[in-house]
């Protein structure tokens, strides 16, 4: 039996992901031969970082990028990458546990009264390896998950309000004209003896409260959490009256929450905080009752937008729909439609789900910060194991058409793949050799390696300020008026070059590279116009005074660095990334002492033509423009010891060059992700019915893959882009069987 040969368009982490399963089965290279097509010189799509040379190999990023501690997936998969290359322990970063740490300190920036006031969270460390976690769970298992923490949250509520003479009596009698009291007490009269020997401090309380429903907030709060253990232990969804039950005492908690605490919202910082997760946690358990969630799996709920569904559940408007936790959950997947911060958009089931699992699910760290870029600590690794392992690499081909065709059976399929060769390697029987050596490290450098290119090609590159990754690019025009003739074509041939196809490519490059596959699949063609993207921002500093000598003043006992959400536009997020500096050549006299990273949504409402090579450029100065804004008028609230209103102190930013005030920001390091398959994907509402599986097209020897498919999470992240690569090679080689998550929108 001949080799299946199989194209991968494209190296982020879908497409390597793919790669990296479908070598996973013994004798694999007998069943196939796989080539992946990079434009450019290095892999990571949106996630690709690269180091600067010239300025002592600093790291350089397209954003911020950090793993949660729910990544299951990812985790699994980068946990075996590590331990399958097996580097030696002497080696930077010899292990994921290395490459990888974990990070519990998060803070948001609440808008209360005109001023902007910290909340910082200090999550606990949750024991356990995140690779041995699990994303699937029973509807009765997420309401428990939700409980738990709504009860510590309800212990704090009332300890607070004691102080203030705030009543802790729930009306739990009121209306209940369907008896669902009765129902609930009968579901767990047998657990009365617990309560009597756990709760002996509540004793006034007590004996009138073991043959019914208590109205003491904390006692029914924990009859609660007896009935809830009941359903998940029989995982009994076909009694209406649970669910009927549950929503009725759900909504007389609300109302004592309401009634006794609505009135200090305004003033008392600790109590609104503590009542903003309340209130956000019974808006979420009553509205997954409302919605049936239980029935209709979560997927029934992205009909809705997230805050949209939160005020539909009964969550305060003012303070919790638009609270610092769910205005930071919009600013973590830049869910603002065209970038306009005035167009908030996220689906409910795609934002609910996630931020369950975010909470509930994760182990280690809420976050895990990556000890290098992320094309350090990810992709190097899956490169290097993945070409030991056989798989070829070219890197310079730049596809440009997907062409249809019938095959035998006339059955639509891609009969043909058309690419450009970016540049001509001077030793045409040796491929590109991607990475340079860092302080020990493989690394992704930030241009192209040129001494590999043939000279003449070189020069005009380095001449010209080539950007070969570049989608609005004048190297077409620079090469074919300097050789003239234009660049090389490739023309792959099914059933000579490729059998399948693994389209790595992100959704906004479908219609510059598959318009003719757009014309004859209708499917493909909504999921091009339903599953939208957003260009984003960034900005990096390097600065010579430490986080306190910033004027960041909010260190928690174990001494980490915050990662920042909330705060005002135009960057809403940043965060102190210290543990890179180790990584970077700085000599002692330049060396910083700490370096911020910033990003955001980039508003844009129209996209040029690729003839106008322009463009990018305007975009990469828009983002300088809002990042000296942003330091000179914003950062003064986070940084009070360099920055004031309307100044900043420009000396702080490391400078090789020495120059004096603004122009010191020069030597800083800013990007805008414009580029079709730069963007960020989008989970607007209703979006997700136009993702496709992997293998859902019409085209019989096309896989789809990356965070823009079906899978379990249907939002841009890594996640979803290993998620998908995992589904793409099970529907090639039935491999993996089991992906953790992959029916988190269905029902039970």
């Amino acid at each position: 039996m001949s080799k299946q040969k199989i194209a991968i368009l494209g190296g982020g982490v879908s497409a390597m992901t793919s790669a990296f399963y479908l070598t996973q089965q013994q004798n694999w290279q007998e069943k196939y031969d796989i080539t992946v097509y990079q434009q450019g010189w290095r892999l990571g799509g949106k996630g690709a970082s690269g180091r600067n040379a010239a300025l002592e190999h600093r790291i350089e990023e397209h954003g911020l990028h950090v793993w949660f501690g729910a990544y299951v997936n990812s985790f699994k998969t980068i946990e075996a990458v590590y331990d399958q290359l097996a580097r030696d322990p002497n080696e930077p970063l010899a292990t994921w546990q290395e490459a990888f740490k974990p990070h519990s300190f998060v803070v948001l920036q609440e808008y209360v009264n005109d001023e902007w006031d910290t909340w910082s969270i200090d999550f606990p460390e949750i024991p356990g390896n995140p690779a041995e976690g699990s994303l699937d769970f029973h509807f009765w298992e997420v309401v428990q998950f939700v409980y738990v923490w709504l009860k510590k949250f309800i212990d704090d509520l009332e300890d607070k309000g004691k102080q203030l003479n705030k009543s802790s009596k729930v009306a739990v009698a009121e209306d209940d004209d369907e008896g669902l009291l009765t129902h609930f007490y009968e579901q767990i009269k047998d657990k009365a003896d617990d309560i009597r020997d756990d709760f002996a401090e509540f004793k006034d309380d007590l004996e009138d409260s073991l043959d019914h429903i208590s109205d003491h907030i904390r006692l029914s709060s924990l009859q609660l959490g007896q009935f809830l253990q009941k359903r998940v232990d029989d995982k009994d969804l076909a009694n209406t009256k649970h669910h009927s039950a549950l929503a009725f005492l759900l909504r007389k908690m609300k109302k004592w929450l309401v009634d006794e605490f609505d009135d200090l919202l305004e003033e008392q910082d600790e109590i609104r905080r503590v009542y903003i997760c309340v209130d956000l946690g019974l808006a979420i358990l009553t509205g997954l009752l409302d919605d049936k969630v239980y029935d209709k799996g979560f997927g029934v709920l992205n009909q809705y937008d997230f805050r949209q569904w939160l005020l539909k559940s009964g969550a305060n408007d003012k303070f919790s729909v638009h609270s610092a936790p769910v205005r930071g959950f919009y600013d973590l997947v830049f869910g603002y439609e065209e970038g306009n911060f005035d167009k908030p958009n996220v689906e409910a089931g795609v934002a609910c789900l996630a931020m369950l699992r975010i909470m509930l699910c994760y182990r280690g760290g809420v976050m895990w910060k990556m000890q290098a870029g992320m094309g350090d600590t990810i992709f190097s690794p899956i490169y290097q194991l993945l070409s030991k392992q056989g798989v070829k690499f070219e890197f310079f081909h730049q596809v440009t058409d997907l062409l249809p065709g019938k095959d035998l059976l006339q059955q639509d399929c891609i009969e043909s793949i058309q690419m450009v060769q970016q540049v001509t390697l001077k030793d045409d029987n040796k491929t590109y050799q991607p990475l340079v050596d860092v302080k020990g490290l493989d690394c992704w450098p930030s241009e192209p390696l040129l001494e590999q290119v043939v000279p003449e090609q070189a020069a005009l590159i380095t001449e010209h300020g080539i950007n070969l990754e570049a989608f609005w690019t004048t190297w077409p025009a620079v090469y074919q008026a300097e050789f003239d003739h234009p660049l090389p074509v490739m023309s792959l041939q099914r059933g000579v070059d490729f059998d399948q196809v693994i389209f790595g490519i992100s959704v906004g490059g479908l219609p510059h590279v598959a318009k003719q596959l757009l014309d004859i699949d209708e499917k493909l063609n909504m999921t091009s116009h339903k599953v939208q993207t957003v260009a984003t921002q960034a900005f990096q500093l390097w600065l010579d005074l430490p986080l306190e000598g910033l004027g960041w003043t909010d260190i928690p006992d174990s001494g980490e660095e915050p990662i920042l959400s909330g705060f005002s536009e135009p960057f809403d997020t940043w965060a102190s990334m210290d543990q890179l500096i180790c990584r970077e050549t700085w000599t002692p006299e330049l060396e910083p002492k700490n370096v911020a990273y910033f990003c955001s949504a980039l508003p844009m409402t129209h996209y040029p033509p690729q003839s106008d090579s322009d463009f990018a450029k305007q975009c990469t100065l828009t983002v300088k423009d809002n990042a000296v804004f942003k330091l000179k008028h914003q950062m003064f609230e986070l940084w009070p010891q360099i920055a004031s209103e309307g100044e900043f102190d420009w000396q702080h930013l490391i400078d090789p060059a020495n120059r004096i005030g603004e122009q010191r920001f020069d030597s800083q390091y800013w990007r805008a992700n414009v580029d079709p398959s730069e963007r960020y994907v989008l989970s607007v509402k209703g979006s997700s019915q136009f993702r496709l599986a992997t293998d859902e097209t019409c085209f019989n020897n096309l896989y789809l893959t990356g965070d823009w498919i079906k899978t379990g999470v249907n939002a841009g992240c890594v996640e979803a882009a290993v998620m998908a690569g995992m589904a793409t090679s099970r529907a090639i080689s039935g491999y993996p069987e089991q992906i953790s998550g992959e029916h988190g929108f269905d029902p039970d």
